[in-house]
């Protein structure tokens, strides 16, 4: 079965991106072996290494950039959600992402956000940002552009006014995370 790790893209006080992570989960589960790596759980420094990840042999990463790492490379694809921070992805999700060395080449990266516009620049970032560790983002997205507090509660259902929409939240992010799979099964033979 496939293995997907959903990350959790904001470690902020306060957040509801957890709530979107196990919303992924819950709905995951009939598709993959899911698991939530959550941003908070990874104190990584800022970057501040002299040579880039992905081109450093000798790279001897901190303790919780090792973990991080190290935990990522055990999976076949990846959902990164995210909120919207001033137009971009949060900070701490950047960073994250600037770590990485070969962990996620070849592999699929689904994206979903959240916020006013559901994410959509943070997504955007992402994009942008991705290639450049070697993964591959699906070219479809979840946006969900309604608060995420009065539509998924802390355990990650789904409000049953959004299950019932045809053509809802629920429909897209299936729709995604099936075609997550299919990209880590033909990735695979990279």
């Amino acid at each position: 079965m496939t293995k997907i790790a959903i990350i959790t893209g904001s470690s902020r006080t306060g957040r509801v991106t957890d709530r979107v992570s196990k919303w992924v989960a819950n709905n995951a589960k009939q598709f993959a072996d899911a698991t939530i790596l959550d941003l908070q759980d990874y104190p990584i420094p800022f970057l501040d290494e002299a040579v880039s990840p992905r081109f450093n042999p000798n790279r001897t990463p901190d303790e919780a950039t090792a973990k991080w790492l190290k935990d990522l490379a055990d999976y076949d694809a990846y959902v990164i959600v995210t909120p919207e921070y001033n137009r971009s992805m949060p900070g701490v999700l950047k960073n994250a992402v600037d770590v990485i060395g070969h962990e996620l080449d070849d592999k699929p990266v689904a994206l979903i956000g959240h916020g006013s516009t559901g994410g959509a620049q943070a997504v955007a970032t992402l994009r942008l940002a991705l290639p450049g560790i070697g993964a591959v983002a699906l070219p479809q997205a979840v946006f969900l552009t309604q608060p995420v507090a009065d539509i998924i509660d802390e355990d990650g259902n789904l409000s049953d006014e959004l299950k019932k929409q045809t053509f809802g939240p629920e429909t897209n992010l299936e729709m995604q995370l099936q075609t997550l799979v299919r990209y880590a099964k033909a990735l695979k033979n990279l």
